[in-house]
């Protein structure tokens, strides 16, 4: 509120309260909420990427993650993924995987986990300062911002790669 028009707009709508040092004019709210989860996966040696974008965050939908990751392991190779220790992050949904391993990192250390450069970037390049009309524009934005930031293969591994990996051994 700009200093000195409090007194004017509390007369103008009838408000005792708006001008009064210590409160807030009011103001509609938006009540209600949709989301959508996006389940993301990256490869860094070539920069593949799988995703499921669902409803709810539980273990059905990592479960069906998982599957995609493991359909998408090429034959022979061992795909090993980074979680924290979210509950729908359980290390036995990779147990009937034969390919997968799941890895939990500690608690509050997100640095640990090469994926949330991702979020950070789909976050700040293409789903920010954004408002949608319903679920459906949620999961059309957060398909057409993973198909862009999937679209640079470079940017995938750049992004995800960490040098103090030893990916030979």
């Amino acid at each position: 509120m700009v200093s000195g028009r409090g007194s004017v707009w509390a007369t103008q709508y009838n408000d005792p309260n708006l001008g009064r040092k210590g409160t807030r004019p009011r103001a509609v709210q938006q009540q209600q909420f949709e989301y959508a989860y996006l389940f993301g996966a990256v490869c860094v040696n070539n920069g593949k990427t799988e995703a499921v974008i669902a409803p709810v965050s539980n273990m059905e939908y990592m479960q069906a993650h998982l599957k995609l990751i493991s359909r998408a392991t090429l034959a022979g190779k061992h795909a090993v993924v980074i979680m924290d220790q979210a509950s729908w992050h359980q290390r036995h949904l990779a147990d009937e995987f034969h390919n997968l391993t799941i890895i939990h990192i500690p608690p509050y250390s997100p640095e640990l986990n090469p994926i949330e450069q991702v979020w950070h970037w789909l976050r700040q390049n293409e789903l920010a300062n954004r408002c949608f009309s319903g679920y459906e524009d949620i999961v059309n934005s957060c398909s057409d911002a993973w198909n862009q930031f999937r679209e640079d293969k470079s940017r995938v591994i750049s992004l995800c790669f960490r040098d103090w990996v030893d990916l030979e051994s």
